[in-house]
């Protein structure tokens, strides 16, 4: 008999509140629960959902009655957190990153290795139309070796919540960018399966205005100066990413994107709402084809408005957001999603239902531990390499998942047990 879940989330701040609903929807699950160190917010939410309260973390690790915890908390918390469930034999899943420390992440994964619970990093990247659209032209061959890529995530503090983090918000803003990577690593990654970065070199950028946030003498915990951090990577398969982590820059959204994504034979490349591919005619060996997939990759409602004078100015207003792309898999969700509005450019139900089915059918989620340490750990160590001015290190890899643990195929078309 299939498990299903029973799921105490961690954390009721403004985020989670998009993914309560969504597990209480899949079919797999049987419970929800919440638990907030803030009673007012575990008091709102279990009104909103109707959904019970767990007293404590602990408490909630305790329970027979829940085998499966969300993690929802501030960002530089998750690798305990994650640990201890895991120890005490919970299914996790868990917002981005991963952790923010290198060896909490070896914990994880030395974890799931044993015990074989489900852990699954909840990164909106993999799901993206671009990356989507990139893996399947890789995976097709229409792009031949990939050569170079460059991805980004732009997210300016001057427009970020700062309330979630109480008084001192500040020394917690100040988290060092390369700590959150993954929503950019994991486009180029994520594009490139069993791909891992080599080799790592980054710069940061000393922030000189908002030292209230960004400095050393301990302005923040990490005493971390760089609101900006560019790094390059060296990839396993010969080829190089540029990847940009920015909190003080005056960008509109989208905030997370692709912009270059070259291979031998074909290229993809993004600019604000207009992506392109270029590939090599088949028919004429010698000529270069361009040509535009912006209707595959956005939103129905997003693309006619595109080309309009105020077009630019919807998206970065967040037009599109909450809608999927027709590139986007979304055949495979099941009935019960697919009339809810989405989060992250059509990428949160795809997440959840991936966590459903790793833990009833005992498969790995295409964002296991061994994927998201990946995407995590590059930055990590890039920026310790902005801390010596752009040395060359090493990043450490955990390797592949176990041979006999198989991983759902993310471009599944249908909902897993269906068509097996």
């Amino acid at each position: 008999m299939q498990e299903r879940i029973r799921i105490c989330f961690i954390g009721c701040g403004a985020f989670c509140k998009h993914f309560v609903p969504l597990f209480q929807k899949h079919p797999d699950v049987e419970s929800v629960s919440v638990c907030d160190l803030i009673p007012e917010r575990a008091t709102a939410y279990a009104e909103k959902f109707q959904v019970p309260i767990i007293a404590s973390f602990e408490e909630a690790l305790r329970r027979r009655d829940i085998n499966s915890i969300g993690i929802f908390t501030q960002r530089h918390l998750h690798g305990p957190l994650v640990i201890a469930a895991l120890k005490a034999g919970k299914h996790v899943y868990s917002a981005v990153p991963c952790a923010s420390r290198i060896d909490e992440i070896a914990e994880i994964e030395a974890l799931v290795r044993r015990t074989r619970l489900t852990y699954s990093m909840g990164e909106t990247g993999f799901y993206r139309s671009a990356t989507i659209f990139c893996r399947r032209q890789m995976a097709a061959g229409r792009m031949g070796d990939f050569v170079y890529g460059e991805a980004q995530y732009n997210h300016d503090q001057r427009h970020f919540d700062y309330t979630r983090n109480g008084p001192e918000w500040r020394r917690i803003a100040g988290i060092p960018p390369m700590f959150y990577p993954t929503h950019s690593t994991s486009m180029i990654l994520g594009a490139l399966p069993g791909v891992f970065a080599r080799k790592v070199a980054a710069f940061g950028y000393r922030e000189r205005y908002r030292t209230d946030i960004f400095g050393v003498n301990n302005v923040n915990l990490w005493d971390n100066p760089f609101s900006n951090t560019a790094m390059l990577l060296q990839l396993s398969n010969g080829g190089v990413a540029r990847i940009s982590e920015n909190r003080c820059v005056a960008i509109a959204g989208p905030n997370t994107y692709i912009s270059q994504f070259y291979g031998s034979e074909g290229c993809y490349e993004f600019a604000v709402a207009h992506h392109y591919f270029a590939n090599w005619d088949p028919d004429n060996p010698q000529k270069l084809r361009m040509r535009e997939v912006t209707q595959e990759l956005l939103p129905p409602s997003v693309y006619p408005i595109i080309n309009d004078p105020d077009g630019p100015q919807k998206i970065s207003d967040g037009a599109g957001f909450g809608e999927s792309s027709p590139i986007q898999p979304i055949g495979r969700i099941p009935e019960s999603f697919r009339h809810d509005r989405n989060g992250h450019n059509g990428t949160h139900h795809f997440l959840v239902d991936d966590f459903c089915r790793a833990v009833t059918t005992g498969r790995l989620s295409p964002t296991n531990i061994w994927a998201s340490a990946r995407f995590n750990i590059p930055g990590l160590v890039a920026h310790q390499s902005a801390l010596k001015d752009g040395e060359l290190m090493d990043v450490p890899d955990l390797g592949d998942p176990p041979a006999d643990w198989e991983v759902l195929d993310p471009e599944r078309e249908t909902p897993v047990g269906e068509a097996e």
